[in-house]
């Protein structure tokens, strides 16, 4: 089995190169709120992880929806959206700290690990729980290293411009 990489590019996220099935991985507020950062550029290209991300939020009293849960929706054949819930609220101007929870984008992450394997994709992403959510990612880093990377899934990160 080769050795599964960590790979840095510059580009887009929602197009992500390479072969084979494909996983975009992004994280999400648990308040149901999408309409800010990473989620615009998913929802140009495609409706469907919107729509599942909100209905995942409304039914919440009947579903795992909630920080470290992971919702994946297929988008097209061999490419699949997954919904990280790895921040706490959202940034107001009165809010203090950063609404990113690593512990939860750690616990996603391993999640995520087991429903890569199991499609055999690999996984595409920013740099998760880094733009709204107010992360650091020499804190975020090593959790996908560790979860995906250690696990034998590839990762691509792609930095825009």
């Amino acid at each position: 089995m080769e050795t599964a990489t960590l790979q840095y590019l510059r580009g887009d996220a929602t197009t992500p190169l390479g072969k084979g099935v494909k996983v975009i991985a992004h994280v999400c507020n648990d308040l149901g709120g999408w309409g800010k950062g990473f989620v615009l550029a998913v929802s140009r290209r495609w409706p469907e992880p919107e729509a599942a991300y909100r209905r995942w939020h409304r039914e919440r009293a009947r579903n795992d929806f909630g920080l470290g849960a992971v919702q994946l929706v297929q988008v097209e054949r061999y490419v699949w959206v997954a919904n990280l819930i790895g921040q706490r609220g959202i940034r107001t101007g009165r809010s203090t700290g950063a609404p990113v929870r690593y512990e939860a984008i750690d616990t996603a992450l391993a999640t995520l690990a087991e429903e890569a394997l199991r499609l055999g994709a690999s996984v595409h992403m920013p740099r998760i729980g880094c733009g709204l959510a107010g992360g650091r990612w020499e804190l975020v880093e090593p959790l996908v290293t560790s979860r995906l990377v250690g696990r034998g899934v590839p990762v691509t990160v792609y930095d825009v411009g």
